[in-house]
């Protein structure tokens, strides 16, 4: 005969037909109790009252033994099963299990609360857990004591831009999910520490605040802008004195030295540009206050578009569409040099024969210029990395084409200057998109008598003009800023 499984043992020992075993034998005693009342009963003569006095008896024991389990329910000592193998024996046991397990449960729920607590009090970076919808404060590490200034119990249950002050943070929560790391502010307890912030919503009731210390990493970055800044200043001396005398070399004289000399000028130029390049993306990364004022885009487009065909020497189809009638707000130098950089690369890198296209239009409430060309494109795996400095699609043939590699990055930053973003659109085999989006807040509306027309030498003219003439092709070239 198989042993019956306790009903102690954990996990499924406790099954359906040992819950109705026991049932059955409760059923059992109490059908033996109404049967030995009958024989009382009928030995006294007294059946009904025997049977009465029975079910009250049983009756009263089943709501003692229901007070029983009541009061171990909400009892906070440990639950003492009773004996024996009825009904009230089962969920006693039952019930003991349940406390074990939930005791269980909670003790390691408790550890794994305790080992992250240690966790997130072991990083170096201060984490602050927030309220959604008041944005109170409801835990902090210990990195946010000396970050923050937060202190416990004071700071818990204080609104976070409150506890925070002055740091200016109520624009930034009012964001949430849209809110953009502050890549650069001081710290509340010292204005020397300089902290990143990031807010990170990880339920829809709860964000994270997340602060780091970047003073060092700024310290550095300073350090290289510096760096790269003063050398580019002083290899200009240099630089021009060589490119003077090369000059002054004459071709004529040595007609064998005529190749040399022809190449050491070209790498002088394009030396001296790199220099150039390298020094304007300094002044940018600084942050210097541009001179801001209206600047007339029509002007700038028969700019762009004398430079375009100036560059292109009749190989490629120059257009121009001003669809837009409005003009900007910002630095007519820095705007009309991140421009130029993107028509220049689209005339250096697109085939002869192919087809640049200089599109002024509104998205909505955004002002966009687009650059598009029938160039070969750029591999999607190349284009989240154009904007870097230096960074080449093919190095040898940006090279031949003259492009520093700086031309990208210095239009990403001017364009973050006047809160703008660079968008990048590519096919292989199709062309390319480059598109300088600007929000609202930089649109100026432009004098109906100017809308739809732009200035070249010999008069106004639409704003979209006949393509140029082109020749054949002579080759291939990719795209590489």
């Amino acid at each position: 005969m198989e042993p019956r499984p306790s009903l102690d043992a954990p996990g499924p020992a406790t099954t359906a037909a040992q819950l109705r075993l026991a049932w059955w034998r409760s059923l059992t005693a109490l059908l033996l109790a109404l049967a030995a009342a009958t024989v009382v009963g009928l030995a006294l003569d007294r059946v009904a009252l025997a049977l009465a006095a029975t079910a009250l008896a049983w009756l009263g024991w089943q709501y003692w033994r229901l007070r029983g389990v009541l009061l171990g329910l909400v009892a906070r000592r440990r639950w003492v099963p009773a004996r024996g193998h009825g009904a009230w024996a089962a969920l006693d046991r039952l019930l003991r299990r349940n406390q074990g397990e939930m005791r269980a449960h909670k003790r390691r729920l408790l550890g794994m609360l305790r080992a992250y607590r240690a966790a997130a009090d072991a990083l170096p970076d201060a984490v602050v857990a927030v309220e959604r919808n008041s944005q109170r404060i409801l835990w902090f590490n210990q990195a946010a004591t000396g970050l923050l200034g937060l202190q416990t119990p004071r700071d818990r249950g204080r609104p976070l831009g409150e506890a925070l002050q002055p740091l200016p943070l109520a624009p930034w929560l009012a964001a949430g999910r849209k809110a953009e790391p502050i890549l650069d502010a001081p710290a509340p307890t010292d204005p020397a520490l300089r902290l990143n912030l990031r807010l990170v919503p990880y339920s829809d009731e709860y964000w994270l605040l997340l602060a780091r210390d970047v003073s060092k990493l700024l310290h550095l970055e300073q350090m290289r802008q510096d760096f790269v800044a003063n050398v580019s200043h002083e290899l200009r001396t240099p630089l021009t004195v060589v490119h003077g005398y090369l000059e002054m070399l004459d071709p004529e004289t040595v007609p064998e030295w005529a190749p040399i000399l022809g190449e050491m000028r070209r790498q002088s130029q394009r030396m001296t540009q790199l220099v150039e390049d390298l020094l304007t993306l300094s002044r940018l990364e600084a942050g210097e206050a541009l001179a801001e004022e209206a600047v007339a885009l029509a002007p700038m487009l028969a700019s762009l578009v004398r430079e375009a065909e100036a560059l292109s020497q009749g190989r490629h189809a120059i257009e121009v569409q001003d669809e837009a009638g409005c003009d900007l707000y910002g630095s007519a130098r820095e705007l009309h040099s991140a421009f130029s950089n993107l028509v220049s690369n689209a005339v250096r890198y697109t085939p002869a024969g192919g087809r640049v296209r200089i599109r002024l239009a509104r998205d909505g409430q955004d002002l966009l210029l687009q650059v598009s060309d029938t160039g070969h494109g750029i591999p999607e795996a190349h284009i989240p990395r154009l904007t870097e400095r230096f960074y080449r699609v093919s190095t040898s043939r940006s090279r031949d084409s003259g492009g520093t590699g700086l031309g990208l990055s210095i239009v990403k930053h001017i364009l973050g200057l006047h809160q703008a973003r660079l968008e990048i659109r590519s096919e292989v085999g199709r062309g390319s998109v480059f598109t300088a989006r600007f929000g609202p807040a930089r649109i100026l509306q432009r004098e109906a008598a100017n809308a739809g027309m732009i200035s070249i030498p010999g008069g106004p003219v639409p704003a979209t003009r006949p393509p140029a003439a082109t020749l054949p092709s002579p080759g291939h070239a990719t795209r590489d800023p």
